[in-house]
């Protein structure tokens, strides 16, 4: 087992253009603790790849994980083309009102990294220390190439030993995990379906409109926009976080410290000591 404990499985509606959805979140902590991290996940990923950092930093926080709509335990939406930004950021301030909180500190890996990016650049934002991981300002062609030739495919297993088999080979870039660590990533992330064979959880739907871009926006306006406490991870072999534009975001915006591991792509997946250490570090000099 990768933990010692399991979280709290909690949930709230939020609303998109075609109705309301229920959203699942998942918490680790003392839940009067005003001390608040929000774990947003990459695109097709979920909550549950944050149970090592939410165990880790339950002694000082509560964390809260979410299942991102479509992804994870949380509800399908009714129109693909929903799954934008906007329905993003209005599920994730959702979040946040209703952790109870004023201020709390965000944890975004890839897609929960551009998120947490638009949001502590935001006015008046509730974000007090952001951690990005793996994800900037200018996305790399590469890596949204990559990422187009699995997502949405829905692939099918006869057993879950092959559905393992297929997440680690999508995920290589993950790095050097251990059998514990990947087996963990495929059971949060796969279901046995009514016919006996396996098949993802995320709605193959999330692809419809990122296949749809023209471009990644630019976010270096949103950047240099941002005024909080910032932490930059990197994988040093990723091909998502150029390290011209890790480079860049240290000079610019919140010039935040900029730190890279070794023999990982995209993304760090924050199971690693070494990892979720440096996190964990931040946060908790945010007390």
């Amino acid at each position: 087992m990768l933990t010692r404990t399991s979280p709290r499985t909690l949930h709230f509606d939020s609303l998109s253009p075609h109705g309301f959805h229920r959203v699942v979140y998942h918490e680790w902590g003392d839940p009067a603790n005003d001390r608040v991290v929000v774990c947003v996940h990459g695109l097709s990923r979920n909550g549950r790849d944050f149970d090592v950092l939410g165990e880790a930093l339950a002694p000082t926080h509560r964390t809260l994980a979410v299942d991102m709509p479509g992804r994870g335990a949380s509800q399908w939406l009714a129109d693909p083309n929903d799954y934008v930004f906007p329905t993003y950021l209005t599920t994730l301030t959702a979040l946040v009102a209703r952790s109870g909180a004023e201020r709390v500190d965000w944890v975004g890996t890839s897609l929960g990294a551009l998120l947490g990016i638009v949001m502590a650049a935001q006015p008046g934002t509730p974000v007090a220390r952001l951690v990005v991981n793996d994800a900037g300002p200018t996305i790399e062609p590469a890596a949204l190439a990559r990422i187009r030739d699995y997502v949405g495919l829905d692939p099918t297993f006869a057993s879950y030993a092959e559905a393992e088999g297929y997440i680690r080979a999508v995920s290589a870039p993950f790095g050097a995990l251990t059998d514990v660590q990947w087996e963990h990533l495929t059971r949060t992330c796969v279901a046995q379906r009514a016919g006996g064979r396996w098949g993802l959880t995320y709605d193959p739907g999330i692809a419809v409109p990122f296949r749809a871009a023209a471009a990644p926006p630019d976010l270096w306006p949103l950047w240099d926009a941002i005024r909080g406490p910032t932490l930059v991870l990197r994988g040093a072999q990723s091909d998502l976080l150029s390290p011209a534009t890790a480079a860049a975001m240290a000079a610019r915006g919140p010039k935040p410290r900029v730190v890279e591991f070794a023999g990982v792509g995209h993304a760090p997946m924050l199971l690693a000591p070494d990892q979720y250490g440096r996190v964990v570090e931040f946060l908790r000099a945010g007390a």
